[in-house]
């Protein structure tokens, strides 16, 4: 995974009025989730905020990141978990970080790339991809930035589900019966194909 840095400050106050007045300073709340729980035993959250033209190149991107946090000095590693946007203006409106260690197995979702020209496609059809990323789990320094997955040898009316997918050192977290891609028919393969049924009937 690429890593990208960040500075944050604390929030001394939290809530509806106090995240408003974040955001009209061009800032963006956000809680780091970590090793630290409370007495109900689920993690607390440390409230920070982040300069929201900081973070645009690590959110608006398709590519994946660890995020190198430094609040108010004190350095964490995180990714991103959790991303709100306004319903209308698609503004960022939260974030929701949790630590992470070389240790650690996390769950995330990878960009699938696909690579090949597929037979399918060389023969008219349409290449589907039904899923952008797939969800792996494994320790962060092990995971790619995307996933590759060779297409070549797909055929009209096939398809690829994550099921046959296998990766070293990466665990599959998304169901194994979700199709990945699959070549669908299109109106010039079916047209090639009546073609060459009649040229064979005449021959």
């Amino acid at each position: 995974m690429k890593e990208f840095s960040l500075k944050g400050q604390k929030r001394e106050t939290v809530g509806k009025k106090a995240t408003k007045a974040l955001r009209k300073e061009g800032l963006v709340p956000c809680n780091l989730y970590g090793e630290k729980t409370g007495k109900d035993g689920k993690p607390e959250a440390m409230a920070f905020a982040i300069k929201a033209t900081d973070l645009r190149k690590a959110v608006y991107t398709p590519h994946i990141y660890v995020i190198k946090l430094d609040i108010d000095g004190e350095q964490h590693t995180a990714i991103m978990k959790e991303l709100q946007f306004h319903p209308v203006t698609d503004a960022l409106l939260h974030i929701d970080f949790y630590e992470v260690n070389p240790e650690k197995p996390i769950t995330i979702g990878i960009p699938v790339k696909l690579n090949g020209l597929a037979q399918g496609v060389r023969d008219g059809g349409r290449m589907n991809l039904s899923i952008r990323k797939i969800e792996v789990t494994a320790p962060y320094p092990q995971i790619p930035e995307h996933l590759d997955i060779d297409v070549t040898a797909l055929k009209i009316g096939k398809s690829i589900k994550v099921g046959e997918l296998s990766y070293e050192g990466l665990e599959l977290a998304t169901s194994k019966e979700v199709v990945v891609c699959s070549i669908k028919m299109t109106r010039a393969a079916l047209s090639a194909a009546a073609n060459a049924e009649e040229t064979e009937a005449a021959e």
